[in-house]
């Protein structure tokens, strides 16, 4: 008899999970354009920050994307794509995860180095990039979505919440600041 409950459990876990209504008003929000989506980089090797001694511009140097990272971020470009998201501009800060992410998500990237990595930063640099970034999306009003891909530390100076690999906070263009309308996992 103990199989029953087992044998349920394991038929639900086979059926994708239905939206939250909260998600699926988020959907409903980016595919009509002018929002701007803060994603954090997927998966990486394990490890916090980059190893001592790291080179921008020496991938090999860095902690990178993970089999799962690189598979999670085609996972977000199929959501996106199936949900018909409008993209416009990919920023992405100069890290190679992020690069990556972005190119496996979009097919393009641009680099930003308002969007690199907080993680070392003195609180006058972190200011900087925080005032670059609203900036440059305050007055954002494409009728595409902006997406920023970047890091953990910068998506919670802009927008003061913590996400994890390969999520997406979706914000609106508020002046000053970016409004957080919420957080898509769609990777899951």
């Amino acid at each position: 008899m103990q199989r029953r409950p087992f044998l349920a459990l394991l038929a639900a876990a086979s059926f994708p999970l239905r939206a939250a209504p909260a998600e699926t008003a988020l959907w409903q929000r980016l595919r009509a354009g002018g929002h701007v989506l803060l994603i954090r980089h997927a998966a990486t090797d394990p490890g916090i920050g980059d190893p001592p001694g790291f080179v921008l511009e020496r991938c090999a140097t860095q902690r990178n994307l993970s089999e799962a990272g690189r598979r999670d971020s085609r996972r977000i470009g199929d959501a996106l794509r199936s949900h018909g998201i409008p993209i416009g501009a990919v920023l992405s800060s100069r890290w190679c995860r992020c690069l990556d992410t972005a190119r496996l998500v979009f097919g393009k990237a641009e680099p930003a180095p308002m969007l690199d990595s907080m993680f070392n930063d003195d609180d006058g640099r972190r200011r900087a990039k925080v005032a670059e970034v609203q900036a440059r999306t305050g007055d954002y009003a494409g009728k595409a979505n902006l997406v920023l891909v970047t890091h953990d530390i910068n998506i919670r100076a802009l927008v003061d919440i913590s996400v994890a690999q390969g999520e997406i906070v979706v914000a609106r263009p508020a002046g000053d600041y970016l409004d957080n309308l919420g957080v898509l996992r769609a990777h899951e």
